[in-house]
């Protein structure tokens, strides 16, 4: 403890490193989605990938290895990967084959339910926009 500080004290400046922390998190994960959506919206299955792993990187630090959601990110990624590459550039005229288009398909629902994973989990962690509490009923 430092000279002059009380405990009171020392542990106000605790919460407060907290909540800037906290802070920064929750700006870095809003930049993250603004990219996640912007290469969603171009079709670009690599950079949306590797920006929602970026997510992956902030939230699982909250996960325990081995527990539910980190099984969940490991199965999805292994049905991703097992697709193939996710790199689709064309270059001149050349036009893509009907296998190739149903595995970009299949990659773009793929990447959808890792997107769809990611933001609930950000959400049942307190981290995103919508809050879930395990005490909340379920009404819809």
């Amino acid at each position: 403890m430092v000279k002059g500080i009380s405990d009171n004290q020392e542990s106000e400046e605790e919460k407060i490193s907290r909540i800037n922390a906290a802070g920064i998190i929750n700006v870095t994960l809003e930049n993250l989605w603004k990219d996640v959506f912007n290469s969603l919206s171009q079709g670009n299955l690599v950079i949306w990938n590797r920006k929602l792993d970026c997510i992956w990187s902030i939230l699982g630090g909250d996960v325990k290895e081995g527990d539910n959601n980190d099984k969940e990110m490991k199965a999805l990624n292994e049905r991703i990967y097992s697709t193939g590459s996710l790199n689709h550039k064309r270059t001149g005229f050349k036009k893509i084959e009907e296998d190739e288009s149903t595995k970009m398909s299949m990659q773009y629902i793929l990447l959808n339910e890792k997107n769809l994973f990611l933001r609930r989990l950000q959400n049942k962690q307190g981290k995103g926009t919508a809050y879930q509490r395990d005490d909340d009923d379920d009404f819809d």
